[in-house]
């Protein structure tokens, strides 16, 4: 079953939030396909099927202008729950201080780009008005997965094909560590 554009997405919902709400989501069963990104503290093998998945390197990211500060704290761009852009601070011993915290990545990259400090996005995303922070004393940030998740019991050629159609949206040119081929 072929879906045209208009028709694959006249009756779908989008939910923006952050991935463990997008997996509760999932797991409860009133989202049925979710993208959401990896973390130590977000384990949805066992729960949902992931229908394709790919690694993600991001990297710290500031504006132009920004100049740190000799022996000042990093000022760091988070987002509630953070963890991973902290943890890799603290294991390398790193000095920082949050002084902007939003869920909203648009809002981050906006503070980034005012020069509020350093944030960090997915290398392939990095927005033409921010850099990559090369700086000797930042850390390289692990490697997360993105994923593509569909709830448990999602079935039928309509949630294939949209599957599929997701898939070669989220993941073209990406090498695929894994793929479903149905549901």
């Amino acid at each position: 079953m072929k879906l045209q554009p208009i028709e694959a997405l006249a009756d779908i919902l989008v939910h923006a939030d952050m991935s463990p709400t997008i997996v509760r989501g999932l797991i409860d069963g009133y989202i049925d396909i979710a993208f959401v990104y990896s973390n130590p503290m977000l384990d949805v093998e066992d729960e949902v099927t992931i229908a394709n998945e790919a690694d993600e390197r991001s990297a710290w990211v500031r504006s132009r202008d920004f100049v740190l500060r000799p022996g000042a704290p990093i000022p760091i761009l988070a987002w509630p729950g953070d963890d991973w852009m902290i943890r890799t601070l603290t294991k390398h011993n790193i000095s920082y201080k949050i002084v902007f915290r939003s869920p909203n990545h648009q809002l981050r990259l906006e503070a980034a780009r005012a020069g509020y400090g350093l944030t960090a996005c997915p290398e392939r995303a990095i927005p033409p008005f921010l850099v990559p922070a090369k700086d000797y004393y930042l850390p390289e940030l692990p490697v997360h997965k993105r994923m593509l998740c569909v709830r448990p019991g999602l079935e039928g050629s309509r949630a294939t094909a949209l599957v599929q159609r997701l898939s070669s949206l989220f993941f073209s040119g990406a090498k695929p560590m894994r793929q479903a081929s149905s549901m």
